[in-house]
């Protein structure tokens, strides 16, 4: 086939967690789709072969084209039109449908190549989990949440408003030592807002900034929620580390007094991003300290959203739980915080013995 690059697309979800969503460059070629994202580019190289139920769809001005992509369901859209004939051409030709998607087939293991990283100090590459990767992916899936530990009544969500912060449930991400962040729209927002908020030079930064370090092995929960008395999700993402040092440095920038409020309006700003046209810093939140009786380091953050669509008043409620190789976030969109404390200081409290009791070593 003739190649064919496609400009002016977004894509949800991001394919790293705060990773770039826009722009996006779409490039076919005989071997699969490549997907340039981001003003400086991150590159996302997937083959054919992993990619599965293609579907382009058209609606009004808009156009739509969607895909599996190890097990995850991806969208990209535009505005304009002039794409279409190629891609309607392109996705018949792959057995793909128009006007919707066709049934999924199946989870497809997941073979990107990521030429660049994402954020520094959140996530460095999408590689499968490799060689002596095997204990520390194993450990890191098993330092997070399940649905036994919630009350009766939750259960797991394909999709939900958690879906933008955090990867789709069981996807092992591992770094590599030489990368450099990448940035998109969103990316500058939050880490401008967040090092001003928390006073820290970008230089110094290790969450946003520049001595950021990549996770060993980087693995999510499923999105849980429950519906009654009003829709409530919750999530983790654990990281294992290669040395506790690392772990130590993060935890030294994360004990500054604000960082809670901080950490959970750059989350805010990158969730509400998604549904904005420009990206506009969210206010600030409040610091919360979790309540348990483990032992262990934890610091937590909750501000309000206003949810696309929804008239209910939410909070975001985000919390890093740190202890040896580890560090847990546990991210809930709850509508009261004050009736959902309880649940998420017991949360936290799991976290902080499943990883100390998972070979974290002593609690920091």
């Amino acid at each position: 086939m003739e190649p064919l690059a496609s400009p002016g697309w977004s894509v949800r979800p991001s394919f790293v967690p705060h990773g770039p969503t826009a722009p996006v460059t779409l490039l076919f070629d005989d071997d699969g789709l490549t997907q340039l994202a981001g003003v400086y580019p991150v590159a996302w190289q997937t083959p054919w072969s992993e990619l599965g139920d293609l579907a382009l769809s058209r609606t009004g001005s808009r156009l739509t084209f969607s895909a599996n992509v190890g097990g995850v369901r991806y969208e990209w859209r535009r505005r304009g039109l002039e794409p279409f004939e190629d891609l309607r051409a392109l996705v018949l030709a792959r057995g793909g449908a128009l006007g919707g998607r066709r049934p999924r087939a199946g989870a497809i293991v997941i073979a990107l190549v990521v030429l660049v990283a994402s954020l520094g100090g959140v996530i460095a590459a999408l590689l499968s989990g490799g060689p002596g990767l095997d204990t520390e992916t194993v450990d890191a899936k098993n330092a997070n949440l399940t649905v036994s530990d919630l009350p009766v009544g939750w259960s797991t969500l394909a999709t939900g408003y958690l879906s933008y912060l955090v990867p789709a449930a069981g996807r092992v991400i591992t770094s590599t030592s030489t990368t450099e962040p990448a940035v998109d729209v969103v990316a500058p927002v939050v880490t401008a807002q967040f090092q001003h908020c928390l006073g820290v030079t970008n230089a110094a930064d290790r969450v946003f900034g520049a001595a950021g370090q990549s996770p060993d092995v980087q693995v999510s929960s499923p999105i849980f929620h429950v519906l009654f008395p009003a829709e409530t999700e919750v999530a983790t993402t654990s990281q294992y580390y290669r040395t506790t040092g690392m772990v130590r440095r993060d935890v030294a920038e994360m004990s500054r007094a604000d960082f809670g409020a901080c950490f959970v309006a750059a989350n805010a700003t990158v969730l509400l991003s998604q549904y904005a046209s420009e990206v506009t810093p969210s206010k600030r939140g409040t610091n919360w300290t979790p309540v348990t009786y483990a032992k262990g380091w934890a610091r937590g953050g909750v501000v309000s959203v206003a949810l696309p669509g929804v008239s209910t008043a939410y909070s975001l409620v985000v919390a890093v739980v740190a202890s040896g190789h580890y560090e847990v976030t546990l991210s809930a969109l709850v509508p009261s915080f004050a009736a959902s404390r309880n649940l998420l200081d017991q949360l936290v409290g799991t976290l902080k013995t499943r990883i100390d009791d998972g070979g974290g070593g002593a609690a920091l």
